[in-house]
């Protein structure tokens, strides 16, 4: 829950972009991001378990900030769903280059303590963020293509949008399931 509840304001703007003024629906998306992170913050949430709701913050500022000075802006409506998919991308990126995987700070609330440091659960994390990294790269550029070369498609940027989510989640929940397998595996034979 801790992932899909990182990026509820990315979905809920997703959500409402086309059926709101684009200004309301960004600005919904920057409450949600500030909130977010004043709650967590509250309940003892660390910095490094909340890079993609305060990159959120960031980014809707900023997306606020452009969206209100230029209303009418189709370039600001229009692209700023593969924008906030090459933020995102950008963010994750960035947090491997800093070697601070983003979901490093996210797994760490869901183990023991003794489990953060081990090479394993970092390489294990470098690999989740790096999936990350590479759906929200291909839903920007993707994005951008299909708004650039079939602006009337929604169909396939809706489809684009939820592949490039769903796709990593998946990947979170399995993927950590299926190296614990392979690190016990060895071990059980060879306590027989």
């Amino acid at each position: 829950m801790g992932y899909v509840r990182s990026f509820v304001p990315w979905i809920a703007v997703a959500v409402l972009t086309g059926s709101v003024d684009i200004r309301w629906a960004v600005l919904t998306g920057l409450v949600l991001a500030v909130g977010l992170v004043a709650v967590q913050r509250r309940a003892g949430r660390g910095w490094d378990a909340q890079v993609i709701e305060c990159s959120a913050a960031l980014f809707f500022a900023v997306y606020a900030a452009a969206a209100f000075a230029a209303p009418g802006s189709a370039a600001v409506a229009h692209y700023g769903s593969p924008l906030s998919s090459v933020w995102l991308a950008a963010t994750a990126w960035g947090s491997l280059a800093l070697g601070r995987p983003f979901t490093l700070g996210i797994a760490r609330t869901q183990v023991p303590e003794h489990v953060w440091n081990s090479p394993l659960f970092v390489r294990v994390n470098r690999v989740i963020t790096a999936v990350w990294a590479v759906a929200f790269t291909v839903g920007g550029a993707g994005g951008a293509l299909l708004r650039h070369y079939r602006p009337d498609d929604g169909t396939a940027r809706t489809l684009l949008t939820v592949a490039a989510f769903v796709v990593p989640v998946l990947f979170t929940v399995r993927y950590p399931e299926t190296v614990r397998g392979r690190h016990t595996a060895p071990r059980a034979e060879a306590a027989k």
